[in-house]
Parts: structure tokens; C-alpha cells; sequence
């Protein structure tokens, strides 16, 4: 099961708040809680190696999440719409609904969970369920059963259908003790909440889209980060590729099972002056919040993502020109639209 530790990806749609840090593994390293079911000791999640034209069938875990509608769209195009389908405890929106796919799927019923995998010939999970920061930290004990329980649900169903199995963890994962610059694959870990302990993905400081929409929109835009807090980021595109890579990697190119992966890493100062080259009237100016910042500073500046590059090829194609040129040609186009209706 491959986990990746990507920086959470800066969308240029479908994200309700934007850039991130996220961190995925090929298994996880660090599994809390206890399942009924129990695992065998031989079980190999990453095991088999697929071809370019395996057709897999494809399951997505609370897919109405920041990642898992683009993700859906992303697969599609590889294996086919009927081959990859969408599940979520939620009423998904009619566009998502009518683009393919689409079932309920409570990844607390084990039961139900297992039957979908069966019945769906399902061969490849994508386990993006999870319940988020601010949630998660008024509700612990829900945190507990959706992103520890409900993981390991997935982990047992996996083991016992022999399916390929991808977990995405987060930057939040990292605590104030670990290295920052760069933080290697294996360092100490000591976050300071349940989302960050039970490895979720993060929903980490705004500014580097919104910025990008404010830009367009009114010519200015506050930062409530300092203009020097360097974080890890990447555009979707790179995510969702890096996904699909580490998947179908050969297993015995795999030398570990976390890896971290990295595109770029940039502070606000950095970022405000690649947008002034494309909009120099814009006025970017700074009101910092504590607890914003405080979160910022414990989190890595730079990830070190030598290992998926040396094991499995990881290449990112999106550094900080290439996306803000991409992100102001969306936005740009976006506004204009707005405007026509």
C-alpha cells in the first residue's frame, strides 16, 4: 500500500481552501488502535506489479474531499469512466454525480466495505475518508473512529482481497521537535492533535491561492502568515501524477514504505513577488495571525524527496513560475466569466 508524503497540492479548482502539505505512505509506519481483524503477518499490499494496459477497477474513499473528484477525473482518463468509482457518506453535487460512478460507502461498516470490494471486482483503494483538523480537534472521539478505526477497516479489507492500496497522510503529521529543512522520510514525529497523529490530510494556511484570486479580483491581498514562513507546496497536477506513480510502481523498486515528495517550497514574499511579475499594481500586505503562524512554524520548510526520485522516478513538473502562470490564467479566466454572466 503505497504511502506517499506529498505537500498538500495548490488547486486551481475544487479545493475549498487552497494549498497544502500533504504526506502519503506505501504503509504506514506508524498504525494506532487495534482492529478486530487481524492482518496477516505475510500480507504484501504492494506485491504485484501492473502493466500499462491493466485494466484496474478502482474504488475512492470519501471521494467528495479536496482530492478525491480530481483524482476520479484523473483515473478516468486512464482506465475508463465505468472503472473508477466514487464513494462518500455525503450527497454528492449533480455534476459530480452524472460524471461517473457513484456509491454510498460508510468506511465504518466493515461489512458493507468489504461487499462493495467484491462486488465491484475492485483492485485498486484510494482511501482519501478522513475527518479534518478543526473537526476533528471538537470532536476527538469521531476523529478516533473515522481516521483510526476506519483506516484500518480498509487496511484489514485490503489484506483480505489483495488489493493495492493508497493512504494519504499530511504535513500536519510533523511536530516542533521534527527537522524542518528538509525533513527527511524517517525523522521524530510529535504532533499535537488527532489529525495530525492519525495522519489526515491538512488544511494548511490560505495564501497560496487565495492570493491568486484577490489578485484578479481587487488588486490586493493580506497575508496572515510572515513574509518569510517557508512551506512546502505543489500544484495538483504533480499530486495526482505522483499518485498514480507510486501505484504502479514495480514492487521491488519500492526500498521503503513512506516517502516523502516534494515539488517546491516558497514563503508568501516569495510567492507575492512571482505574482507582481504578471500584476504589478497588485498591494500585498501582512497581518499576522498567532495561531496561524504558530502551526506554520511547526511544520516542515522543505521536504527531502531523494529516495522516490532515486526509487520510483518521481519528477515534478510545476515549480513556483509555472504555477503562477497557471493559477492566474485560471483565475483570470474564472473572473472574465463571472463578469459575462
Amino acid at each position: 500500500m503505497p504511502v506517499v508524503r506529498m505537500l498538500r497540492p495548490v488547486a486551481c479548482w475544487m479545493l475549498q481552501s487552497p494549498a497544502c502539505g500533504c504526506r502519503a505512505s506505501v504503509l504506514p509506519s506508524r498504525l494506532l488502535g487495534t482492529s478486530p481483524r487481524q492482518i496477516p503477518m505475510d500480507a504484501n499490499f504492494h506485491s504485484t506489479s501492473f502493466s500499462e494496459a491493466d485494466q484496474q477497477r478502482v474504488l475512492i474513499t470519501g471521494g467528495l474531499g479536496q482530492l478525491g473528484v480530481g483524482l476520479a477525473s484523473f483515473l478516468r482518463k486512464r482506465f475508463g469512466k465505468d472503472n473508477v468509482i466514487l464513494s462518500d457518506i455525503r450527497k454528492p453535487p449533480e455534476h459530480v454525480f452524472l460524471s461517473g460512478p457513484f456509491i454510498y460507502s460508510d468506511i465504518l461498516d466493515y461489512k458493507n466495505l468489504r461487499e462493495i470490494v467484491v462486488n465491484n471486482r475492485i483492485t485498486w483503494l484510494f482511501h482519501y475518508s478522513a475527518l479534518l483538523s478543526a473537526v476533528g480537534e471538537a470532536n476527538v472521539s469521531l476523529a478516533r473512529a473515522v481516521n483510526i478505526t476506519g483506516l484500518h477497516n480498509v487496511l484489514d479489507v485490503a489484506a483480505e482481497h489483495g488489493l493495492r492500496l493508497f493512504v494519504p497522510s499530511t504535513i500536519g503529521a510533523f511536530g516542533p521537535t521534527s527537522p524542518r529543512n528538509p525533513t527527511p522520510d524517517l525523522c521524530i514525529q510529535r504532533p499535537r492533535t488527532i489529525y495530525g497523529v492519525s495522519k489526515v490530510h491538512a488544511e494548511l494556511m490560505d495564501y497560496a491561492v487565495q492570493i491568486f484570486h484577490e489578485a484578479v479580483k481587487n488588486g490586493r491581498f493580506e497575508c496572515n502568515l510572515r513574509p518569510d514562513t517557508r512551506l512546502p507546496m505543489m500544484y495538483i497536477h504533480d499530486c495526482l501524477r505522483a499518485t498514480l506513480e507510486v501505484m504502479e510502481a514495480p514492487a521491488e523498486s519500492l526500498s521503503m514504505r513512506t516517502y516523502n515528495i516534494s515539488a517546491m517550497s516558497f514563503t508568501p514574499a516569495e510567492l507575492a513577488q512571482e505574482v507582481l511579475k504578471h500584476i504589478p499594481e497588485l498591494q500585498v500586505t501582512y497581518n499576522v495571525d498567532p495561531v496561524r503562524q504558530a502551526i506554520a512554524d511547526s511544520w516542515p520548510m522543505n521536504f527531502d524527496d531523494s529516495n522516490a526520485r532515486k526509487d520510483w522516478g518521481w519528477k515534478h513538473d510545476f515549480d513556483l513560475p509555472e504555477l503562477v502562470t497557471t493559477m492566474l490564467n485560471f483565475h483570470g479566466s474564472e473572473s472574465r466569466v463571472a463578469q459575462a454572466n
